[in-house]
């Protein structure tokens, strides 16, 4: 089995304390695209970094091609995710309409769904150096490759009135991201290595650092995706990339810097996989009586006060038929033991815990009706879990008391659970673009987007701060 790469967590703090706002979900059939003056064909280096959604996919982060949509048969080039059970990574170049070189990373693949990758394009082949005419750097490290092309090989970039892509593919079939992506810098006439677009910190995790004081080049772009209305700006303040396929609500703040949680395609007990979508924040169950678990991809410690939401989106009735909450990760059944869940039958809604009722009153039989969103509040400190239904907490804000569900664990992870084509929407303060957020909110530490407020509210007679599960959140509690 290859080496799985690992990715980069998002902890609090770079070396530099350098900080990320935002990033972009692409969700399959998204891209900008830029067209290109004459510029370096041989020296250039593109810097990004992504998070998967799906593995096993096509993800084309630079597409070069001869129109906007892709396609032509001369000058084409690309840097993409290998599908067909590779999830390994390849640069190809296809130089005036001659047959494609392509050079592949020959050790690891990229499986892991739940962290940030920094990948560095860097191409110089006037080198005299066979292996400095290409290279790629993963989080700061130099990979292997398959091969390298010639001394001053002209790869078929940046040549006039052609078309760069970044979110689809150079061949116009498709091949579109699926995850998110952040920092996306292209330089023109340069060949940097990753030390100009990250740094380990003292932990000896790479840190993204600030790349505004770089020289771009002819056709050099820098999105840093901080313009919801215009997610195609180039903060360089060259010509914009145009958007195709996104809107403001693709902006998310889960990034390099910050890693939000998300569901976990990785993890799931049931042979009837759902489906996922919008960044893994969407969970459709497919037709059938079998339900499908799905949990986040963060666990939470045994401290601190956390909160979710969950939004009914769509289904076979009026009323979804869903379970939401928490569950202890070394079960494989969250329904039998280890967890307390909110119940929606498309009847009633009751907490279950351990395949038990809990106690406690809530008012609506509803809860799963399309548009309507359930608080999830979990008091770790405490041992004190809480509901709401949009916005009005539930059991008169008495706490349901989960000592003993989990305190043979080291962590515990946030789940969902749907059946019969029923879909939900989860916010952990990362809302996919159709997740409905009229108010916005923050938790205290000015992290996530929320419906609700994560601290309003009385829970056992006291005011209490929720936060938003994310990695700069998380380092408080070690």
């Amino acid at each position: 089995m290859p080496l799985i790469l690992p990715g980069n967590v998002g902890s609090a703090t770079a070396a530099t304390g350098f900080n990320v706002a935002n990033s972009c979900r692409f969700n399959g059939d998204a891209y900008v695209h830029k067209a290109v003056v004459a510029g370096n064909q041989r020296t250039f280096t593109y810097s990004f970094w992504t998070k998967r959604s799906t593995l096993n996919n096509y993800d084309t982060f630079i597409g070069y091609a001869g129109s906007a949509g892709g396609g032509g048969s001369t000058n084409r080039g690309e840097l993409i995710f290998v599908g067909d059970g590779d999830d390994t990574l390849r640069v190809g170049f296809n130089p005036g309409g001659s047959s494609w070189s392509n050079y592949t990373m020959n050790t690891g693949v990229f499986r892991d769904p739940s962290a940030w990758y920094n990948i560095v394009l860097k191409v110089n082949t006037t080198s005299g150096t066979e292996a400095e005419r290409l290279k790629i750097f993963v989080n700061g490290v130099s990979q292997g490759l398959s091969g390298y092309p010639g001394q001053n090989f002209d790869t078929g970039f940046n040549v006039d009135g052609y078309v760069y892509h970044i979110g689809r593919s150079a061949s116009g079939t498709g091949n579109f991201i699926k995850g998110y992506l952040a920092e996306a810098v292209f330089i023109d006439g340069t060949a940097l290595d990753a030390d100009s677009f990250g740094e380990f910190d003292d932990s000896g995790i790479w840190k993204p650092i600030d790349v505004s004081g770089l020289t771009f080049g002819n056709n050099g772009f820098y999105l840093d995706f901080e313009a919801s209305g215009n997610l195609g700006n180039d903060a360089n303040g060259g010509t914009d990339l145009t958007e195709v396929s996104l809107a403001a609500t693709d902006q998310s703040t889960d990034t390099c810097t910050n890693n939000f949680a998300t569901l976990n395609p990785l993890m799931n007990n049931v042979s009837n996989l759902p489906t996922l979508s919008e960044g893994n924040l969407e969970v459709l169950a497919v037709s059938g009586s079998t339900w499908s678990v799905t949990p986040s991809t963060i666990g939470l410690p045994k401290s601190g006060k956390w909160y979710y939401e969950v939004e009914a989106v769509s289904g076979t009735s009026g009323d979804r038929a869903a379970f939401a909450g928490w569950m202890n990760p070394a079960v494989s059944n969250p329904l039998n033991n280890g967890s307390i869940l909110w119940r929606n039958t498309q009847s009633s809604n009751s907490i279950i815990s351990n395949n038990s009722a809990a106690s406690g009153t809530f008012s609506a039989t509803t809860w799963g009706t399309n548009g309507h969103i359930i608080g999830m509040y979990i008091d770790m400190d405490n041992s004190k879990l809480y509901f709401a239904h949009n916005g009005t907490i539930q059991n008169s804000g008495t706490g349901i008391d989960f000592q003993g569900t989990f305190d043979d664990d080291t962590f515990i992870l946030p789940v969902v659970m749907v059946i019969n084509t029923d879909k939900l929407s989860v916010n952990f303060g990362n809302p996919a673009a159709n997740f409905a957020i009229a108010s916005g909110n923050t938790d205290v530490n000015g992290f996530g987007n929320f419906e609700f407020d994560p601290s309003s509210g009385t829970f056992d007679g006291a005011s209490k701060d929720f936060l938003a599960i994310c990695t700069k959140n998380l380092a408080e509690f070690g």
